[in-house]
Order: structure tokens, then C-alpha cells, then sequence
């Protein structure tokens, strides 16, 4: 299994750092122009600049995207690494400012690397750097967790984790064998964050509204077919990307879709508000859906939301 080193921004570490444990953070860059494929479930190590020159502490992998300024925000606030959008963006601009980039764009989109189950050590409990760290690393570099300095730096963020959060230890990627102390790393995919499965139904979706192709980011939303606080996973497949007033309606009952991805519009919106015209043309519509099978609604679920529709 592999692992990945990255150079952290102090006052991003800094900020997080003031928490154990973050169930979601983005570690970002100013440009989307490089994108990141690490495997998710992916070790993602956080390296201190000089004079630090340390690890402290490591994330899971769960996925990659291109986000606007403002949907990162939205999605994972003070998980960004600062305490406001303003901060964030304050600290992206003064990054792209020294690096001779482009600012200003209505349409700036930032790399995202999505970690969960981030564990950040207090300054006592930081691991050593890999030894053969170079100063041509700027952005990250892959070690293979089962040999050299790979396999140290992971066995000995492991063993920081279980002194520091105990509980964590379930979530890590899982070991086998009996010989070394850790076994051999298992990739575990993560669960995802709320911040996450915005992102990864937004992804799905082509960041278009299922019912009407709505391309406006800023008015689509992320739904549960399941509602999180009712035990629904926080799964693409028990997600919808909808206009947020057709989010509204789904979570209130007055439309659902049917385990063969038609939309039903409830007669009650017209005896209740005196009105629904503008929803009725959508009943019995075929809805987009993602690409990938795996990434469809799961049709058991939307049997469970079809039993809660006012009909």
C-alpha cells in the first residue's frame, strides 16, 4: 500500500491542529491545475515546512475534485483550514500572489484532496520526516508503506494515533499477519463526511439537477434519499443532486422518485398551497443518473422514501 507525503501550509495545520480529530478536512491548492490520483483510503501525511521538518499527524484519502472557492467552503467551513471564507480566501490569494498566478476569477476553482478520519499530534508527539525528503518535493511524493522510510513513518503515526485518540484506531486501514507489530496495511475505504458526499453527488451528477439539467451550480443540492439522521449512509447511492426547491419538496414528501428513476409529484402540493404548477409537468419524467451503476440510487432506498411520499 501506498502512502503520500505532501507539504503543509503552517497556518492550515496550525488552524486544524487546535482539534485531535477532524471526521473531514480539504487540503487544498490554489490551482486545480494538477489533479491527484491516490487510491482512496490512501495514508496522506502531512509534512511541516522548515524549521519544522516533521510529520504531524495524517489523513485517509477519499477522493479528488475541482471546486470553486465557495462550494469548498460550504462543504467543509472550518474543515478548509481557516476560520472564515474570507480567511480562506485571503490566505489562496496571497499564495497565488507570491507564485506569479492568476486572482480574481469569478470561476477560480481549487484542487481539492478530500481526507477523513484526520488525526493532527500535538508538537511533543511529531514523527520524523521521511530521510530522504528533498527540497524538490513541493507538492507531494508516494512511499511505499511497507518498506524503508515509508513503513516508519506509518508505524509510528500509528503508534501516535493509538496513544492519542484510541477510538481512531478502528477507522485506519487494517492490518494482517502476526510477524511485525502493525502487519501489513490494508487499504479500508473510509466513510464519508457530510462536506464529502456533497462533493462526490455534485461529481456524480455532472453538476447537473437530475429532473430538470439545471447546470447552476449554486442552486443545486446534495439530498438523502435516506436522511443521514435516520441512519441513511452518506453514500452517492442514497443521494440525489436536485434544484434546491426540488430538494425541499423531496425531503417533505411532495415528490419522490420510483426505484425506476421516475419523478411523482404529490396532488397534495396543489390542495395544500393551492398551486404545484410548475412541479406538475416533471410527473412521470425520467431522471438523470449517474454514469456508473454503482453510483445510482439504490432502489431499496428510494422504496423507503416512495413508503413516506404523500401520494
Amino acid at each position: 500500500m501506498n502512502g503520500y507525503v505532501a507539504n503543509t501550509h503552517s497556518d492550515w495545520f496550525d488552524f486544524l491542529a487546535t482539534k485531535v480529530r477532524w471526521e473531514e478536512v480539504n487540503f487544498w491548492n490554489p490551482s486545480d491545475y494538477f489533479a491527484f490520483r491516490g487510491a482512496p483510503g490512501s495514508p496522506f501525511f502531512f509534512r511541516l515546512l522548515s524549521p519544522r521538518n516533521a510529520i504531524g499527524g495524517f489523513g485517509l484519502v477519499s477522493g479528488f475534485a475541482r471546486l470553486p472557492e465557495w462550494l469548498a467552503w460550504e462543504s467543509f467551513g472550518e474543515g478548509n483550514g481557516a476560520a472564515s471564507f474570507s480567511e480562506m480566501q485571503g490566505r489562496l490569494n496571497a499564495i497565488r500572489e507570491k507564485n506569479g498566478m492568476v486572482t480574481g476569477s469569478a470561476l477560480q476553482q481549487i484542487g481539492c484532496i478530500l481526507l477523513q478520519n484526520a488525526v493532527f499530534f500535538p508538537e511533543g508527539a511529531w514523527v520524523k520526516q521521511p530521510a530522504d525528503w528533498g527540497k524538490q518535493n513541493l507538492r507531494y511524493k508516494s512511499y511505499d508503506l511497507t518498506v524503508g522510510e515509508g513503513k516508519r513513518v506509518w508505524q509510528e503515526c500509528l503508534e501516535r494515533a493509538a496513544v492519542v485518540i484510541p477510538e481512531l484506531m478502528s477507522g485506519l486501514p487494517a492490518s494482517e499477519g502476526t510477524g511485525a507489530r502493525y502487519g501489513t496495511p490494508i487499504l479500508v475505504i473510509p466513510r464519508r463526511g457530510q462536506g464529502t458526499f456533497r462533493v462526490a453527488v455534485t461529481e456524480a451528477y455532472e453538476r447537473a439537477c437530475a429532473v430538470t439539467g439545471e447546470h447552476s451550480l449554486p442552486a443545486l443540492e446534495a439530498a438523502h434519499i435516506k436522511p443521514y439522521a435516520e441512519d441513511g449512509p452518506h453514500a452517492v447511492s442514497n443521494g440525489l443532486l436536485l434544484r434546491s426547491d426540488l430538494h425541499r419538496l423531496f425531503d417533505r414528501g411532495y415528490v419522490t422518485v420510483t426505484p425506476d428513476y421516475r419523478m411523482e409529484v404529490s396532488s397534495q402540493l396543489k390542495s395544500h398551497f393551492s398551486n404545484g404548477k410548475t412541479y406538475y409537468p416533471f410527473h412521470g419524467a425520467q431522471i438523470a443518473v449517474p454514469r456508473s451503476i454503482a453510483l445510482r440510487p439504490d432502489p431499496e432506498l428510494l422504496r423507503w422514501h416512495n413508503d413516506r411520499f404523500l401520494g
